[in-house]
């Protein structure tokens, strides 16, 4: 390796251990700086190995994957509300609803933009699942954290669950691409293997690692042996890799293995320091990954991968970001626990990442779609525009949230009506 990628990756990592508190109380996300470095070093004539979105899919592919699962298994460490159809019905709502119709809406937008059936599906399918990696700022704070606002809280768990329940749809499109549109040559299959089986056996899996680990955190007889005495971040690791290989080999959905494995292990001894330091590890190896990832996709953006768009593309992605996300979600959230202010900023705080750039690889590669670089522009623009819009929007727009809830707070002391 050249001895200038050296220096420049330390120099990475190094920005990466800055920027969290250099930037906290600035509209400058970490996702949004580094998106920026990545395209100014692609950009210099520094000879850097340029990735390339078809040479380098499988990669880009596994580089992903494990930083969504890390990602996911962090997301629901965090989490302090106990599950239950009430406490997550904001949760639910976003799943059940706005999931499916961000789906059928992106998919028919791309079919009006010209993009083929299967790969307007696949479109939709991952571009649908909100991102626990980028949305970092406008998700809860931690094992650690206090209370949990509904907003942060909504945005958190859909994103932890969404990355997963994208994946069927993803397999639709999958199997469109390899029999066509008639529904006899992959209804059944899909149904059977790709919802119930898949989605069941990663419940499973999810929930006997989970316990197994809790067991062996903090009831196993042996205190040796407690992972709660050894306060070792590998933990994480090891419940993540472990949760996510067992489920992948039972042919099921190791991204809802991983998530509900942390959920079902915090629930073991829910005040203890240890989440916190698993947590806290965890996000150490993920804030590694996030530097490589958004390295790569100004790489992948500076080497001309948006070159292949449209006009018609551009306003797709805005479609998206500004119209089919946002409704989707408003309409989900109607009747529901959250205030008028609440649900304007939980539907527009969609943020699509790193989870969109693994679905669309793993779907590259398993069948062959129509405009497969237009997909790439597609996808590679709609993250990009999240990480700059959302990476600047975030700090006010939740400042001003917390600004309303503190005079609602005085309404409500001097007996005045709640302002929305």
């Amino acid at each position: 390796m050249d001895s200038t990628i050296y220096a420049l990756v330390g120099a990475g990592f190094l920005l990466a251990a800055l920027l969290p508190s250099l930037t906290r109380n600035l509209p400058v996300s970490l996702p949004l700086a580094f998106l920026g470095l990545g395209l100014v070093l692609f950009w210099l004539p520094l000879s850097l190995p340029v990735p390339d979105v078809d040479r380098d899919r499988r990669w880009i592919e596994h580089i992903a994957e494990i930083t969504v699962i890390l990602s996911l298994a962090g997301v629901g460490l965090s989490l302090n509300r106990r599950p239950g159809l009430h406490r997550w019905g904001s949760t639910w709502r976003l799943l059940a609803v706005a999931m499916p119709l961000t789906i059928v809406g992106v998919a028919a937008v791309g079919l009006w933009a010209g993009l083929g059936t299967a790969s307007a599906l696949l479109l939709g399918a991952v571009l649908a699942p909100t991102d626990p990696v980028l949305a970092s700022d406008v998700q809860v704070d931690g094992p650690d954290g206090g209370s949990e606002d509904e907003v942060r809280f909504a945005l958190t768990s859909e994103a932890g669950l969404n990355d997963a329940l994208a994946f069927p749809f993803v397999w639709l499109a999958i199997l469109v691409a390899d029999h066509g549109l008639d529904p006899r040559e992959w209804l059944v299959e899909w149904l059977v293997v790709e919802v119930l089986w898949k989605i069941g056996a990663g419940l499973i899996v999810g929930l006997i690692v989970g316990r197994a680990f809790g067991w062996l955190a903090f009831r196993v007889p042996h205190r040796r042996i407690r992972l709660a005495e050894q306060s070792d971040g590998f933990v994480i690791l090891a419940a993540t890799f472990l949760a996510y290989g067992i489920a992948e080999l039972a042919h099921a959905y190791g991204f809802l293995a991983v998530f509900v494995a942390a959920l079902t292990h915090r629930r073991h001894e829910t005040d203890a320091e240890y989440h916190v330091e698993l947590v806290a590890f965890g996000e150490q190896i993920e804030r590694l990954l996030i530097v490589l990832v958004l390295v790569m996709l100004g790489g992948l953006i500076a080497n001309g991968a948006l070159a292949p768009l449209t006009f018609v593309d551009v306003l797709l992605v805005l479609a998206l970001l500004l119209v089919v996300r946002p409704g989707a979600a408003l309409l989900a959230l109607l009747g529901g626990r959250t205030r008028r202010s609440e649900r304007f900023v939980i539907a527009v705080f969609g943020v699509r990442g790193v989870g969109s750039i693994y679905y669309l690889a793993f779907g590259l590669g398993a069948a062959s779609f129509a405009d497969s670089d237009r997909l790439w522009a597609i996808v590679l623009l709609s993250i990009t525009m999240s990480v700059v819009v959302f990476g600047l929007l975030a700090t006010p727009t939740l400042a001003w949230l917390e600004a309303l809830d503190v005079r609602r707070g005085r309404n409500r002391a001097l007996g005045g009506r709640p302002q929305m």
